[in-house]
Order: C-alpha cells, then sequence, then structure tokens
C-alpha cells in the first residue's frame, strides 16, 4: 500500500508498542493495569515532548482528554443509577417486580422471564444496579418456582452482563467508549454492526437454554428449603435498594402512606416515561448524544418526582443524596478506565491534542499501516484479532477497561485493511464485554454469584459453553458483513 511505504517508526511508536504489550501482560496475570498505564503516559510523555516535566504534564493531560471524552456516559450512569436509589427506596421497584411472579409457572418459563426482564432493566440502569433490583425480589419467586439458583444466575448474567451491556444500545455507555479510541460516533457502531450484537445475544442466550435445559429445575421442595438461606444472603449481598424493613427505623404512619402512595404512581410513571423515550426515539430518529440525554434527562426528572412525591419536605435533601450516591457510583466504575483510556487515546488521534505532536494517524495506526505493507493482513485476520484481543483484555474483570485498546485497534486495521471499522469495533466490544462484564472470569461473576448464592467458578463453567458458540456466531456474522 503506498500510504504504508511512507510509515517511519520512530522510538516513540516503539515505546507505545512496548506499553501495549505490558498492559495486556498485567490483564493476562489478572492484575489491575492504571499503574502500567501512568508510568508509560509518563515515559511517551517525556520522549515525545522531550524532557522531564513534559512527561509529568502528559500524565495530567491525557487524563484530561479522556475525561472529557468519557464525560457524557459518566454523567448518564451517574443519573440513572440516582434513579434506582429512589425507586429502592420508595419500593416502587417491588411493584414492578411482583406481577412477574404470577407468570412464573415452569423452569424453562421462568428462565426466560427472568433473563429477558435482566435484559429491559440493564438496557435502561445497567447491570451493576439491575442484579440488585431483580435478583432481590425475583430470585425467591424464581426458586420457588422450581429454577435452581444456578440457572438463574446464568440467565441473569447472560442476559445482562453479556448481551445488555455489550449491546448498550439505550444508554450507550460501551459503544461510546469505543467509539471515542475509534475515531467514529456510537450510532455507527449500534447501527452498522447491529447484527453482529444481536447475533451473540441471541445465539448465547439459546445455547446456553439448549445445553443446559435439563439441569435448570430443583425439586419444589428443595427450592422452597432454599429460598430461605437464599433470600438472606440476597438481603447481605445487594447493595443498590434499600427498602423498608426490619432492620430500618420504623417511619411513622403518614410518611408510610406517603411512600406507598408515591411508590404506586412512580411504578406506572417510570415504564410508561422510558417508552415514551423508546417510541420519541425512533419517530424523531434520535441516537447517539440525543438519544442518551433523552434517557438522562427522563431519570433525573422521575427522580426528582419520586423524591417529591416521597418525602415532601424532605425531598431537596433526597435529591442531594441520590444524586451524591449516583456520581460516586459512576465515579468508582469510571476511574481506572479513565487512565486506561488516557494511554490508548494517545495511540490514535488523540496524541495530537494531548502531545501536540503531528501524528494525525496516531501511532497505533502507524504500526498497522507498516504490518500491512510486511504482513499478509485482511479483513478477516483483523476481525478474529480484533475478537481475540477484545476477550483478551477482559481477563481482568473489567470489560470496560479493554474498550480504548479494541477502539484504537478498530480504526487501525480498518484503516490498513479497508474494513469496516464499526464492525471492527463491536468484535472487540463484545470479545471485552462477555469476558470481562462478568460471564466466563470468575472473578468478574461475584455479583450475580453472591445475589443467587452460587459458586462464581461453577457459574463460569457453566457460562463458558454458550459464550464461545456466540463469540464463534458473532466472528462469522462479522465476517459474512465484511465480504
Amino acid at each position: 500500500m503506498p500510504a504504508s511505504a511512507a510509515v517511519v517508526l520512530t522510538p516513540l511508536h516503539i515505546l507505545y508498542l512496548i506499553g501495549v504489550l505490558m498492559v495486556l501482560a498485567v490483564m493476562i496475570l489478572r492484575r489491575d493495569t492504571p499503574i502500567v498505564c501512568v508510568l508509560f503516559l509518563f515515559l511517551i510523555g517525556a520522549v515525545g515532548l522531550h524532557s522531564f516535566a513534559g512527561g509529568i504534564q502528559t500524565v495530567f493531560c491525557a487524563s484530561l482528554y479522556a475525561a472529557r471524552e468519557f464525560m457524557e456516559i459518566i454523567a448518564t450512569i451517574a443519573l440513572v443509577t440516582a434513579l434506582s436509589k429512589c425507586m429502592g427506596e420508595l419500593g416502587s421497584d417491588r411493584l414492578l417486580m411482583e406481577p412477574m411472579s404470577k407468570i412464573m409457572k415452569t423452569p424453562s418459563r421462568t428462565w426466560w422471564l427472568l433473563g429477558i426482564t435482566m435484559f429491559l432493566f440493564s438496557l435502561f440502569l445497567w447491570p451493576s444496579p439491575s442484579v440488585a433490583l431483580v435478583g432481590a425480589i425475583m430470585i425467591p419467586f424464581a426458586i420457588r418456582a422450581g429454577l435452581s439458583p444456578l440457572a438463574a444466575a446464568m440467565a441473569m448474567n447472560l442476559f445482562g452482563h453479556g448481551f445488555a451491556l455489550s449491546y448498550d444500545v439505550v444508554i450507550q455507555g460501551a459503544p461510546a467508549i469505543s467509539a471515542a479510541a475509534a475515531g467514529i460516533s456510537a450510532a455507527d457502531i449500534l447501527s452498522q454492526a447491529g447484527p453482529v450484537f444481536l447475533t451473540m445475544g441471541i445465539v448465547t442466550v439459546l445455547a446456553a437454554f439448549i445445553l443446559n435445559r435439563p439441569s435448570m429445575s430443583e425439586p419444589v421442595h428443595i427450592a422452597e428449603n432454599a429460598r430461605i438461606p437464599g433470600n438472606d444472603r440476597i438481603n447481605e449481598s445487594a447493595p443498590a435498594p434499600e427498602h423498608d424493613g426490619p432492620h430500618k427505623a420504623e417511619p411513622i404512619p403518614a410518611q408510610t402512606s406517603m411512600r406507598r402512595r408515591a411508590a404506586r404512581i412512580m411504578a406506572i410513571c417510570i415504564p410508561a416515561a422510558f417508552l415514551a423515550d423508546i417510541i420519541g426515539m425512533l419517530a424523531l430518529d434520535l441516537n447517539g448524544t440525543d438519544a442518551t440525554s433523552v434517557v438522562s434527562g427522563t431519570a433525573v426528572l422521575l427522580m426528582c418526582l419520586g423524591s417529591v412525591l416521597g418525602f415532601g419536605k424532605q425531598s431537596p435533601e433526597k435529591v442531594t443524596q441520590y444524586l451524591t450516591d449516583g456520581f460516586l457510583f459512576a465515579i468508582r466504575i469510571f476511574a481506572p478506565v479513565i487512565v486506561i483510556g488516557a494511554f490508548f487515546f494517545l495511540g490514535g488521534s488523540g496524541i495530537t491534542q494531548i502531545l501536540g505532536k503531528d501524528l494525525g494517524n496516531g501511532i497505533l495506526n502507524d504500526w498497522a499501516l507498516w504490518l500491512a505493507a510486511k504482513t499478509p493482513l485482511n479483513p478477516y485476520i483483523a476481525a478474529a484479532f480484533q475478537l481475540f484481543i477484545g476477550c483478551l483484555t477482559g481477563l481482568d474483570g473489567s470489560g470496560f477497561s479493554g474498550l480504548p485498546l479494541t477502539g484504537a485497534l478498530a480504526q487501525t486495521f480498518g484503516a490498513a485493511t479497508q474494513a469496516s471499522v464499526p464492525i471492527l469495533a463491536a468484535l472487540g466490544q463484545i470479545g471485552a464485554i462477555f469476558v470481562g462484564g462478568g460471564t466466563i472470569v470468575p472473578w468478574g461473576l461475584i455479583p450475580v454469584a453472591a445475589i443467587c448464592n452460587v459458586n462464581p467458578v461453577e457459574l463460569a463453567r457453566k457460562n463458558l459453553a454458550p459464550v464461545l458458540i456466540g463469540l464463534l456466531a458473532a466472528f462469522l456474522a462479522a465476517c459474512f458483513m465484511l465480504l
């Protein structure tokens, strides 16, 4: 390729590649990577700006650049988490869930209902708050219907932390990170690579159901005996919703009546409002930032409405509390991602703004163009590489930490092979989140395993075969679309 012949590798390119390999090695060892990213941010800054002070400044400037790139999704997650906190304290979450128990008649039907409910809640609230929200309420009903705790954990895990989180079509957190690193829009990933996401999710859950259907049920008397300790564990493990109960000070009757009335109103308003959002997005063709802002704005308005209806004069303080809790949760999730993203943004066009260097293609792009001239790189090899690297980065148990890398590589190999950048980014995103988001590494399964009172190693073993089948199907679908 003529463009690749002009690429000249410099010490900066060599140093950055060493940094990428070091990050991958640390991930394989299941250790946290931010310290490695900080070290190489300093070294690259010192080499690129030819000064010790330049290295120090680069650590901050790159982190600030990454924080600006991620701020939209940090705010979105904070606001929807604030709403989930309000729902939990009012009890409207229970009112939303309890009708499900009336149709949980068989283990198979219960498995699908539990999974689909987790999927829908995860799309709007993300899996982390949804685990406690859905699990604490529906798991006792599911076990009473004869579904084994391990099967229940699989349903919540694969539908929530796998399918919903990797697709993330509503909040668009994962696509936003991938898109920012790839230099495209989240809407491009969701629209052009939609069939790849759907193939991965549908094939995985179908494979899980077919492979594990014989072992999904428990005798009813065993399920009943298991229900009490399961509930105890749920109450100990669920961090998000805090419902009125024996462990809290009893409110006075007037407060109880106000909260019950507010819970009933919110149980109607919340699904109606989000349904209206979906209809509005479809009717007005809203996507990307516009769609995210609609969801976020709706969440915060509903949270304020619930606070006023449920707590009256205390509502100003309640709104402050929920917002604080929401932003603390979001920052806790994204703090390491910001630092990791700061390093990987240097591999793309972000280096121009961070270092001021005239490296418009980005370091990783230069490497890919150089590699394309030296090896038989083609779109299918690039697709396989994206999926492999995505899965590899997920080994640290954090599905989001690898997205800046897979996004940057998608841009890199898309430019080198003329393949679709959104499809390549989607493959990396699927691999990173299905592995690291919490489906097949035990250290990423703790929340669901705790809620369902099962062994995380056993849950990971059960998830492995369906996820591998789904990854193969997603890869084949991507290859077909790359033809």
